[in-house]
């Protein structure tokens, strides 16, 4: 059993140590231009796009880019984000998504004139939480890590020092889409980027304590 416990650490490792390929991922409401350049994924987001429903506004959308892969389990997942950002709502961040209502979305958002840490989290209503920043900043790091029924946010400036946002539930043992997504509500579009994504998959912490408790 020691053995086996020892060979499923391993491929767990293994898991960590690679990347998403950007290539290999999908699109929901693809842009009419987009392009990846190694790590990189370079997007024109598409005018009066959005995701939001119902509450507050009265209206529900969910027409703005998304590119993404499906996981399973928990996870922890990480991207670098920046933007030429325009006009009031432009935005562009992570995105974890179980269905139309059903989702998180994470990132930066540009909203009269200011940057602000922007969460928008979805079970048939939408809620919005906002960090205003004192400044400018040329982009930032978003992290999350999913762990049974919960999201924990973090964000950093540098990818080394990160702060929490932001704990949302999720229903637990479903699969779901993670990815980069953009949008543009009011404006006629903007150049978002994004790079050094990446989803390392985590033990199910329920599964490895029994397995520990019942070795032979």
């Amino acid at each position: 059993m020691k053995k086996a416990l020892l060979a499923v650490a391993a491929s767990f490792l293994a898991l960590a140590a690679s990347a998403q390929t950007l290539e290999k991922m999908n699109w929901f409401n693809e842009p009419q231009s987009w392009a990846i350049e190694g790590d990189r994924l370079m997007m024109d987001v598409t005018p009066k796009s959005d995701y939001w429903r119902i509450s507050h506004y009265g209206f529900t959308v969910d027409d703005a880019p998304f590119y993404y892969a499906e996981y399973g389990g928990e996870f922890e997942a990480k991207v670098r984000i920046a933007g030429a950002y325009k006009v009031r709502f432009d935005q562009a961040g992570m995105m974890i998504r179980l269905d139309h209502e059903n989702y998180i979305k994470t990132g930066i958002e540009y909203v009269d004139g200011k940057y602000n840490l922007s969460t928008v989290v979805t079970h048939r209503t939408s809620d919005w939480s906002v960090i205003a920043l004192d400044r400018p900043v040329e982009a930032i790091w978003i992290k999350a890590v999913r762990r049974r029924d919960a999201v924990e946010i973090f964000y950093s400036f540098d990818d080394r020092e990160y702060h929490m946002m932001r704990n949302a539930w999720v229903e637990a043992d479903c699969p779901v889409r993670v990815g980069m997504f953009a949008a543009c509500p009011d404006g006629e579009g903007f150049r978002a980027e994004f790079s050094g994504f990446k989803v390392t998959h985590l033990p199910d912490k329920v599964r490895t304590d029994w397995l520990k408790n019942n070795a032979e």
